[in-house]
Order: C-alpha cells, then structure tokens, then sequence
C-alpha cells in the first residue's frame, strides 16, 4: 500500500486545522462533533464521515476537495481519464459560438499520457483561457458517428439522431462507461451546439441540455466539482432556451447535491424548492403525466438525503413518504431524465439517509429489504452497495462491509475507484485492523491507498 498515513482524509483535517491555527480541541469546539472524535478521525482510528468532512471544510471556509483529496490525479492518470477532462471543459466554454459547425475534442491530441492538464485541481480560469486559443484551426475536423466512432465532415444527423446519441451517453454514465462516454462527449457536444445554434428548435436544445447533464456526471463521479458545476450552468442556459421545466429541475435537484456535499443543508433544501416550483408552472394537462410525477418524487429524494445529513429525523421521514407515493403511481421509471426513479431508489434512499444520520444499524437493517430490480443501472447498484459498506464497517461487520466495497468494484469499477466513500471505508477498515488479509491490501492498492 502507498503511504495510507498520506492518504486519508484525517491526515487532511490535521494540516488544514493547523493552517488555519487551530488546536484539535478548538477545531472540536466549533464542531457538532467531539474532541475524542476529531482526534481519532485525524490519527486514522475513525472513519472521516462526509458530514464531518463537511462540518470541518465549512468551518475552515474551504472546499470539501481539499479534504477528500479529489479529483484523484494519479489515479486518473493510470486509468487514462485526466486527458479526457481538458476537453469536456473546452466544449463547455465554447457554448456561445454560433458560427462553428465542427470543433475537434479528441484526446488523441491531448497527450492522453501525461496528464499535465489536471495536476491543478482549481485551474478553471487558467484552462478557460488556454481553451480559447486556435478555435479557428479546429473549425472543420469531424464529430462521432457513435461512441466509439467518427462521422465524414458535414454528414450532419437529424435531431432525433442526436437525441438517440444523448440518450446512449446518458445510458453510458449509468452502465459506468466513464471513459467511454467522456471520449464520446466534447465533439457531441460541439455537434449539438452548432445543430442547436443554426435552426435553434426546442429538440435541439432539450437535447444540448442532456449532453451537458453527462458533463456533470461524468465530472461529478469523477470528482472535478468545479467542472460539474459549469455544466450545470450551461444545462441551465440550455433548459431555458428549450423551454423545458422538466430538465430545470432536475437541473435544481441536481445543484441541490452539489450543496449537500459542501453541508450547506439550508441552501439544498431551497433550490429542492426552487425545483418544485419550476414544476408548478408545467400545464396543468402535464402536472400529472408520468414524467412530471417522477421528477416531483426525485426531488423529494434529493430532499430526503440532505435532511438527513442535518439530522432532521421528521423532515426524512416526510421527503420519504412523498417520494413513496409518487413512486407508487410510477413504478419503477429508470429512463425517465434517467433518475432511475421508482419504488427501489425510494428503499435505497432510505437508506442514505439512515446513513447519513449516523443511524447504522437501521441502515444496515433497512438495506436487507432492499431489492434491485433487474436491469437497474450499475451506478445505482455500486452506490448503494458502499453505503451498505459504510454502515457494515460503522456496526463492527468488518469482511461484510469489504465484501460490498468488492461488489461495488465489480459492478462499477470505476465509479467505485474514484468514490470518496469507497476510500474511506477502506481506510477505515485498515485502521480496524492490526492484520489485514491479503483481499483487503489488494482492495487498498487498487484504490491507490
């Protein structure tokens, strides 16, 4: 194993406690938490919770990042996705060209092996300007016939060509292509602006808006936070010009996470909110058409998870019920805005939040009723197998809970790899234990712990 001491998160607190000036116990005092607790986290005999790690990085005013350690350069490097990164970013600044019809993103230009593009983790304004330069050169290189493929300059595809393609890289990120979609992505991307630019229909945008959500979850998996939240901005920009409600909030659903991860519970609950209201505005012929009704439910769900990181037991416990009985009148609806919504997200749900509010042995419980039902898409499955590992690992069911972290790799291996809950739990088990069996050293080296 490489350097586990270097590698945790309590490692992190402990040096930006110090910078800041901080005693252990003064960083305890301005905590919801213990000082017995901090000091364990920092010497690696406890796990680093994310609603810890969010506690400290709010109270030290930095970003959550700095300390999960993400994104995961080395890591990236060896699996070949840090050059993929560069090119996301420069599709997604390039969003308010009218007049390109093609642009080049391929990572065959990127030196796909050196990766000197991601080793700043807040580089935006730098890459931004370096994404500028010789637009000109790259006007008329050719754009994917599929995911893997190319197409002949000018052989422009029908908008229902297109929306095929969006929904086969949203499949994609669900099945955990990463590396797949993301090669994929920044010349659909380029495509699709220019078809969006040029006959400006709402397909067009609705499907330029389901692109850039892929950015976000292609960079949100990987830990490029920053990135992730640009593409939210740019799906924004394109769900107003598509004049879709739908995709505006799932848009809010997702910025809601995206403060759920920082532990800003107040501002996620409002734009869960702000979500809700989008969908007050649909037709009332639509308020009760499927779609309208799972993307309510899912932002029940979104709810449900970041009350439970503020310990709000009966706020959970409503988000829930709501999500259930809309799901209910679902079913199970994994392509619609591919939330994966239905009655099995609600039960994994329920679980997250048992998690999250520290309530691990009902969590452990709970997730022994679950049922996936087949075909359910593997980032979903991966997820919801370290959550069970966190609760395993928190209730002493040490070989459970690295047996969950081997079904999420196996399910989803890269997702699992660059998951900061998957690492942590490692670490946590490996601090549990004086001898660790040959699986879970191997398990560390894999996550470059």
């Amino acid at each position: 194993m490489r350097g586990l001491e270097e590698e945790h998160a309590g490692v992190r607190i402990a040096h930006q406690r110090k910078l800041a000036g901080l005693t252990q116990r003064g960083l305890a005092a301005r905590l919801p938490y213990s000082y017995s607790l901090l000091r364990q986290v920092e010497e690696g005999r406890k796990n680093a919770s994310p609603d810890l790690v969010s506690a400290v990085a709010r109270e030290l005013r930095i970003d959550v990042t700095v300390l999960t350690g993400q994104p995961y350069v080395t890591e990236l490097q060896q699996d070949r996705l840090a050059a993929l990164i560069r090119p996301i970013r420069e599709a997604l600044d390039l969003y308010d060209l009218y007049d390109v019809s093609d642009l080049s993103h391929t990572s065959d230009r990127r030196h796909a092996s050196d990766g000197r593009h991601v080793s700043d983790r807040h580089d935006v304004s730098d890459q931004r300007a370096a994404d500028r330069r010789d637009v000109s050169d790259r006007c008329a290189v050719s754009v994917p016939h599929d995911a893997g493929g190319t197409r002949a300059q000018h052989d422009a595809r029908t908008p229902a060509q297109l929306a095929a393609q969006a929904d086969e890289l949203c499949r994609m990120v669900r099945a955990t292509q990463l590396s797949k979609a993301a090669h994929a992505l920044p010349a659909f991307i380029a495509e699709v602006t220019a078809a969006a630019h040029r006959s400006g229909t709402t397909a067009l945008w609705q499907t330029l808006g389901s692109a850039y959500r892929t950015a976000h979850d292609i960079a949100t998996k990987l830990g490029f936070y920053d990135l992730a939240t640009i593409a939210l901005d740019r799906l924004g920009w394109a769900a107003e010009r598509g004049s879709d409600p739908l995709l505006a909030a799932v848009r809010q659903y997702m910025r809601a996470l995206t403060y759920f991860r920082e532990g800003e519970h107040t501002i996620g609950l409002r734009l869960i909110d702000a979500g809700h209201r989008v969908l007050s505005r649909v037709d009332s012929a639509e308020q009760e058409a499927r779609d309208t009704l799972v993307v309510r439910g899912q932002l029940h769900l979104g709810a449900s998870v970041i009350a439970a990181r503020a310990h709000d037991a009966d706020a959970v416990g409503s988000h829930l019920r709501e999500a259930a009985s809309y799901a209910r009148r679902t079913g199970e609806a994994e392509r619609v805005y591919w939330l994966s919504f239905g009655p099995a997200n609600v039960a994994v749900h329920e679980v997250s939040a048992q998690v999250e509010m520290r309530r691990y042995g009902k969590a452990l419980e709970k997730s022994r009723d679950v049922r996936l039902p087949h075909g359910w898409p593997m980032s979903r499955r991966a997820h919801f197998y370290v959550d069970r590992a966190r609760a395993e690992m928190e209730t002493g069911h040490s070989d459970a809970a690295l047996g969950s972290v081997v079904t999420a790799r196996k399910l989803a291996p890269e997702q699992t790899r660059y998951h900061p809950g998957a690492r942590e739990t490692i670490s946590g088990l490996v601090a549990q234990r004086r001898r660790t069996p040959d699986s879970l050293d191997n398990m560390a080296a894999w996550l470059c712990l």
